[in-house]
């Protein structure tokens, strides 16, 4: 009795480790097409990072139940403030008092209709002045105050509240406390992790400036699920150090590496390198590579040495 009740605990022990180690196991994503990604490099992607402007899938372009499972296991969405004709739909602060809220109910219910993993990306890269809503021009000036940080930051706890839903009553109460109206209504329950929130700017802010460096932009640790950073190899300054400042800062989130990519170069120095930080840093949960896309400047059938190194270093990680 006594070895059988050791087999059985020893099993169970088994059991429980390899459940977390699978849980632990960082999400392979890519940006594109996954069969192609996977005859250039052999990675099984777990999902798709697709690109949602404002209002896209409610009310222009495939409904959500029909772009969701196309982007695999995990699909992620980037959402942003524009439309395919107009490059700023609404601003933060209209996000922020509520003018947005139509469109965002309807998302948190096709989220909940779902029901499987999910991540949210949104307005990533938000202190790179290409992006409509930051809050600087290129040339270091401020823009007005629809898009300042303030209203950004309550952009995003909106954003983060109507998304996992709720009832009313304490959405509207968390909406309150930072000066939001309310959203009226009660919305199915989303809850982390089978949503998660990634709040994901960039290392360096462009313009690099004070006011626009990311932890301006923080939300607070109870708006954000995973925190994330974008990185790219452009030939100079990869801003790995400003990747490891954003670990290190935020080392009570999981990490992601939202987007990676060669910026039109073959690379392998950088690839092994991003292998190496995803293996030694468990708390990285997802990593994208930005794009499997024929013909882009990122693309990895252009760039064989960086090819066989993804396939080495990168690849197997989710496996």
């Amino acid at each position: 009795m006594r070895r059988l009740a050791r087999t059985t605990l020893l099993v169970s022990l088994c059991s429980l480790a390899i459940a977390a180690t699978a849980e632990a196991s960082v999400l392979l994503a890519v940006h594109g097409n996954r069969a192609r990604m996977k005859d250039l490099t052999g990675q099984r992607s777990d999902g798709e990072l697709e690109f949602m402007g404002w209002g896209r899938g409610q009310s222009w372009g495939a409904p959500f139940e029909k772009v969701f499972p196309r982007l695999g296991r995990v699909p992620i969405l980037g959402l942003n403030t524009h439309t395919p004709t107009i490059r700023e739909k609404i601003t933060p602060r209209g996000i922020a008092t509520g003018h947005g809220d139509r469109y965002l109910m309807a998302l948190s219910r096709a989220i909940h209709t779902w029901g499987r993993p999910i991540i949210v990306r949104p307005l990533a890269e938000m202190n790179g002045h290409w992006n409509p809503y930051c809050a600087y021009n290129a040339n270091g000036t401020r823009r007005n105050a629809a898009h300042s940080q303030k209203n950004f930051r309550r952009a995003f706890k909106r954003i983060y509240l109507i998304l996992h839903g709720g009832d009313e009553a304490t959405i509207d109460a968390k909406l309150a406390r930072s000066g939001m109206p309310g959203i009226g209504t009660s919305l199915p329950e989303n809850p982390s992790p089978t949503l998660r929130i990634l709040w994901n700017p960039q290392g360096y802010g462009s313009p690099d400036v004070p006011g626009n460096r990311a932890h301006v932009y923080y939300p607070g640790d109870a708006y954000v699920d995973v925190v994330g950073n974008d990185l790219y190899d452009i030939r100079f300054r990869y801003a790995w150090e400003a990747n490891l400042a954003l670990f290190k800062r935020y080392s009570h989130k999981p990490y992601a590496i939202g987007e990676f990519g060669l910026w039109g170069i073959d690379d392998p120095t950088f690839i092994r390198r991003m292998g190496r930080f995803i293996r030694i840093h468990p708390r990285v949960v997802l990593a994208t590579y930005y794009s499997s896309e024929r013909g882009s400047i990122f693309d990895l059938a252009s760039k064989p040495r960086s090819r066989a190194a993804y396939r080495k270093s990168i690849a197997p990680l989710n496996r």
